[in-house]
């Protein structure tokens, strides 16, 4: 055999082993350069993971305080909360006028007594016993119990009003509770009186 012949032989088969190899070089080289784009495609996977349950997250604590915030009115102006002086006011007043309504007042006795003189003369000229009584006694004790009637009915009024406001603190419920309780034993006291059903005007024989 021919030197030359068996040199050219081994030099084939030499090549496309050669060639073979480079194409596993290449694909390894392929292989090892995707790899890193495989990592950067997880890494921005998981940034976009943690930044959703980060947005849901911030979504939930907006939710949240939303739901505490007061709801804005037709303008969307937030109204700002009450800061509990009205019923508190509101309260001591119905108290002091229930008091007033069982105790009388000032103003009760001036027209009582003003009634009382109209009483007196109108009966100068002469009258009945009993038309004596009921001008000068009988239209002064209504005209006391009308007055008292009047501050008792407004005692249970502010009372009952300040019952059905919210935010009231501790304590404005309890006086709003007596304020409205002394109303409504007031006006039944003043009714009791202005129909002389309580301590009922003396007869004229008596």
């Amino acid at each position: 055999m021919n030197p030359t012949e068996t040199d050219k032989t081994t030099d084939k088969t030499t090549q496309p082993a050669a060639a073979g190899t480079g194409a596993v070089d290449t694909k390894a080289e392929d292989t090892a350069v995707a790899a890193p784009g495989t990592s950067e495609k997880a890494a921005g996977t998981t940034a976009e993971t943690v930044g959703d349950e980060h947005d849901t997250a911030f979504s939930d604590d907006a939710d949240a305080d939303a739901d505490d915030r007061p709801d804005a009115d037709d303008d969307g102006r937030i109204p700002r909360a009450s800061s509990g002086l009205a019923p508190s006011a509101g309260a001591v007043f119905a108290a002091g006028l229930g008091v007033v309504g069982l105790s009388g007042s000032w103003i009760g006795r001036v027209a009582a007594e003003r009634q009382t003189l109209i009483g007196q003369i109108k009966t100068s000229q002469g009258g009945s016993p009993a038309d004596q009584i009921s001008a000068i006694y009988g239209d002064a004790w209504h005209t006391t119990a009308l007055s008292n009637g009047v501050f008792a009915l407004l005692a249970l009024i502010i009372g009952l009003v300040v019952l059905t406001r919210p935010r009231k603190s501790g304590w404005v419920p309890a006086v709003a509770v007596a304020g409205a309780a002394l109303g409504a034993l007031g006006l039944i006291v003043s009714i009791g009186m202005y129909f002389d059903i309580i301590l009922a005007l003396p007869s004229a024989g008596s």
